[in-house]
């Protein structure tokens, strides 16, 4: 392995750090603190792509700079392509955090109604687990009767219109 081609601890480091933080701040519910994670990401990816790059050189300008001497304009390109992904991305999430800002006094991302809906099919229709080893065949696993009591219970809640 090339000695000059090995990146710096520090970087890889830093790299790391950068997905870490931006991947945490993605999972969150606040759209600003989504727009950070989405910054932080593309701050590292563009790190990763500069340090993969390889070393820095000449301008890769042919009779100018020698071809050994040269610099990697494809690690360059992708960069500057993901600057401006990475802008038009912050300016949408932005924009989606100031409108619900405007709309609701917050910015976090409310639950999906179909989504619980689906959540309390998928739970009613759970399989139902016997315990064969013990021989009693006709007991119910207790997580799958918890999860059908619960969702009729929320179902009911629904229908009548009250809160859970």
């Amino acid at each position: 392995m090339n000695p000059e081609m090995v990146p710096s601890g520090v970087l890889v480091v830093a790299i790391g750090v950068l997905f870490a933080a931006g991947v945490y701040l993605l999972l969150e519910r606040s759209l600003t603190r989504v727009l950070l994670g989405f910054i932080l990401v593309g701050n590292g990816a563009n790190l990763l792509m500069l340090v993969a790059g390889g070393r820095a050189g000449g301008a890769p300008i042919a009779g100018i700079t020698p071809v050994d001497e040269m610099s990697d304009p494809l690690a360059q390109a992708m960069v500057l392509t993901s600057i401006v992904i990475t802008l038009a991305l912050t300016a949408f999430v932005l924009a989606m955090a100031y409108r619900s800002w405007q709309l609701n006094g917050h910015d976090e991302v409310a639950d999906d109604v179909e989504d619980r809906r689906i959540a309390r099919l998928a739970a009613r229709n759970a399989p139902v687990y016997r315990d064969v080893d013990q021989g009693e065949a006709g007991t119910l696993d207790e997580d799958a009767a918890a999860a059908r009591d619960e969702t009729e219970r929320d179902e009911a809640g629904d229908k009548t219109g009250e809160a859970t």
